[in-house]
């Protein structure tokens, strides 16, 4: 009783944070227009202003991600036009991992253990394949960015798959992503939107990235159907 109160109101803050961000229209300030437009005092203060800086950019990306808000391409590109490529990659992985963590978290306490045992029979192979070839599946899903950010948290949070798997997952998963915006922020002056920054080249090497991640898991397949011994 008392865990199922705890849930509630867990709930009912995320909901109440979420409704006060957009009550105060913070996710309107998260846009690529605005950070364009407030270039030259963001790069005041951040010369200025440090640390301060670095450490309220990597809080207002762990919010953003850990409360499953939009804007976390705006926040990456950000971060290169702020602290420059290398740097703004450095610290976008350590804020979207910690949001995601958090995010990720959130969704096994609140949604994962209800569906897993109310689910259990049916997704027995499902989890079961999981547990086997999670982590290959979860890299794919972070370097693809056609999947979104937060279903991905949501998603795992729903699975079997351990908490180290989805973390480290995550650092590393993100790191390609993180560094082509990352560079786009830096390049600033050279692109119009965030829809920019994927061309097809981009898109092109993410998957072949994708494919080599997944390319052991296709082998055994393979030679699971041409021998028709399965482990």
């Amino acid at each position: 009783m008392k865990a199922h109160k705890g849930k509630l109101i867990l709930i009912a803050f995320l909901i109440g944070a979420a409704l006060l961000f957009r009550a105060l229209g913070i996710d309107e300030y998260v846009t690529f227009e605005r950070l364009k437009e407030h270039k030259e005092t963001l790069g005041r203060f951040v010369q200025d202003r440090y640390l301060v800086s670095v450490v309220g950019y990597i809080f207002i990306y762990i919010v953003f991600i850990g409360l499953s808000l939009p804007g976390g391409a705006v926040l990456t590109v950000a971060g290169g036009f702020l602290f420059g490529t290398v740097l703004g990659m450095v610290y976008v992985n350590i804020a979207a991992t910690a949001g995601a963590c958090i995010a990720f978290l959130l969704s096994r306490h609140l949604i994962g253990s209800w569906v897993q045992q109310k689910y259990r029979r049916r997704i027995e192979k499902f989890n079961e394949e999981f547990a086997r070839n999670g982590h290959r599946y979860l890299l794919v899903l972070r370097l693809i960015p056609v999947f979104p950010f937060f279903l991905v948290n949501l998603f795992a949070g729903i699975t079997t798959v351990p908490f180290r798997t989805f973390l480290w997952t995550t650092s590393l998963g993100i790191i390609p992503g993180s560094a082509i915006y990352a560079f786009a922020g830096d390049q600033i002056e050279k692109i119009d939107s965030v829809n920019d920054i994927v061309t097809m080249k981009v898109m092109v090497t993410l998957l072949l990235l994708a494919f080599l991640v997944l390319a052991p898991l296709g082998i055994n397949y393979l030679k699971c159907y041409i021998t028709k011994k399965c482990g």
